[in-house]
């Protein structure tokens, strides 16, 4: 019988965590890529070239959008793609920390269907499917249900902290940070924190997987605008992202200046 979109995102996942944990972050080849867009080692290479031949054979009618591979338009004509973060926090990985991410999604017209991040050093496998819950290493997890913003855990960057970004005094969270967004999305989900938003704009890749474990964990997603997260844009970054229960998020979203000031 063939494997559901999600046994085959657990399967790369698991393969690509073998692979990434070979190599020592501190000592992996590593490159700049252009115009200042971060790093990038040979373990993001190998891992991204499993997930491509391993996925697109799997489902060789799917597109594919991934952080490490040239983008290519012909995503934009199938109804399902994958959309990959071979590795999210490169640079923790390179610092030999073990708060990177291995995020793996399918998305069908706009809408994520399947999803697993993984976090091979902490033995953390978050996943998802369409209406099945959100479970961490098989156990379902929900959303912290805390609806104030005074005090709320909040993973949030320091400058997304800063005054001209939010219509009145920024909210007195309890800020707490990891450099993986993929990470982040998952710790609201576990209920580890009650909320987590970027304001700057954010790959598709960073934010996919994430989306689906939030929504089926009981959490509301947006951009920083409150629209709704949709994927396999043409330019694939979003409006930033929010994500809360769904009173809290509301709340958040209101706070926010409508400001194009992206931080």
């Amino acid at each position: 019988m063939p494997e559901t979109d999600l046994e085959l995102l657990i399967s790369a996942a698991q393969a690509a965590g073998d692979i990434a944990t070979r190599y020592n972050g501190q000592s992996a080849k590593t490159w700049h890529k252009p115009d200042d867009a971060g790093p990038v080692t040979e373990a993001d290479l190998a891992v991204n070239e499993m997930l491509e031949d391993t996925l697109r054979k799997a489902r060789p009618d799917y597109g594919w959008l991934s952080e490490e591979s040239q983008d290519n338009m012909d995503r934009q004509q199938t109804d399902k793609v994958f959309i990959i973060d071979p590795i999210d926090g490169t640079r923790s990985f390179i610092e030999g920390s073990d708060t990177w991410a291995h995020a793996l999604a399918v998305v069908e017209k706009g809408v994520v269907t399947a999803a697993v991040i993984y976090l091979p050093r902490r033995e953390k496998l978050y996943s998802a499917a369409q209406g099945g819950g959100a479970q961490l290493n098989g156990a379902r997890v929900g959303t912290a249900s805390r609806d104030e913003m005074e005090g709320a855990r909040v993973l949030v960057a320091r400058p997304a902290m800063a005054p001209e970004l939010w219509k009145d005094t920024p909210p007195e969270f309890d800020r707490g940070y990891r450099p993986s967004l993929a990470y982040r999305t998952a710790l609201v989900a576990q209920g580890r924190f009650d909320a987590m938003l970027t304001l700057r704009p954010t790959w598709e890749w960073d934010v996919a997987a994430g989306d689906l474990i939030l929504r089926e964990a009981g959490a509301a997603t947006s951009d920083r605008h409150g629209a709704p997260l949709r994927f396999n844009n043409p330019d694939p970054r979003l409006a930033g992202v929010v994500a809360a229960n769904p009173i809290l998020k509301h709340k958040i979203c209101a706070a926010l200046a409508p400001t194009d000031k992206a931080q």
